[in-house]
């Protein structure tokens, strides 16, 4: 699966307040919460950003409360890839379950600028920043977090196979 897309570049520890602020928490339907993203980060990501851009991240990134509501946030926002550092734990698997793919590149993230054009190999970790001239490794998913991933998620996943109806 390869994606290319414009990074936005953020810092340290975004939580999930700032990606999904609670006072837009009135509803779960992904499209209204989409509008919102970032909104208390950056006012106007939602206007500025494109459909297939990439967040980068550097550390902690989506640490806060488990819910849901924020990888919802940035998947329907557009969003094609979160980079970062580091994520936290409860956000990594949550963006796993809704099909929104992430990569940890600790060096990529370090030195990717708001604007930079990347391509990403999913399946292999390969991530090229086109814009800076330079290739990092991550490690891939193993496969079938991959195939979660492409199923749109973990539900979607699940009735493709059978598993649940």
């Amino acid at each position: 699966m390869n994606i290319k897309g414009d990074a936005w570049k953020y810092g340290d520890d975004i939580n999930t307040d700032l990606i999904i602020p609670a006072r837009r928490m009135s509803t779960s339907e992904p499209e209204e919460l989409a509008k919102y993203c970032l909104e208390d980060e950056d006012p106007d990501f939602v206007k500025k950003m494109k459909t297939g851009d990439i967040l980068v991240g550097l550390k902690n990134f989506g640490c806060g409360s488990s819910r849901e509501h924020a990888p919802l946030a940035i998947k329907h926002a557009g969003v094609s890839l979160v980079i970062a550092k580091t994520f936290a734990r409860i956000f990594f698997r949550n963006c796993i379950n809704i099909g929104l793919p992430i990569l940890e590149a600790k060096e990529c993230a370090e030195e990717a600028k708001t604007g930079d054009r990347f391509e990403v190999d999913l399946d292999q970790g390969v991530i090229k920043n086109i814009t800076q001239g330079k290739t990092y490794q991550s490690t891939p998913f193993p496969g079938f977090m991959q195939e979660i991933v492409r199923a749109g998620g973990l539900i979607n996943y699940l009735k493709a196979s059978g598993k649940i109806s």
